[in-house]
């Protein structure tokens, strides 16, 4: 799946969205069914839905690994509602 940096920088904000207001269990946070999570020094952090995780490195590589398209659609649906949310919030 090809991703630009537009849509980078939007996965890392819906990140961070979900590490501060979401409901951490178990070192897991979780927002609206979706999960993000990282390795003990923060340079890998994954956000999971469904059978969809995505795989955020360091320095700007990532990975996307699923069973279903359907999956990928509505993560992206998700996404950008979380995102307008926020955005709309600011207003």
């Amino acid at each position: 799946m090809d991703i630009n940096q537009l849509r980078k920088t939007s996965l890392l904000e819906v990140f961070n969205l979900i590490t501060t207001k979401g409901k951490k269990v178990d070192g897991v946070y979780e927002l609206e069914h979706i999960r993000a999570s990282y390795d003990f020094d923060g340079y890998t952090c994954w956000l999971m839905y469904k059978d969809l995780t995505i795989t955020l490195l360091f320095h700007g590589k990532y990975s996307f690994d699923y069973t279903e398209e359907k999956t990928v659609k509505a993560f992206e649906h998700k996404v950008t509602e979380l995102l307008t949310e926020k955005i709309n919030k600011r207003r």
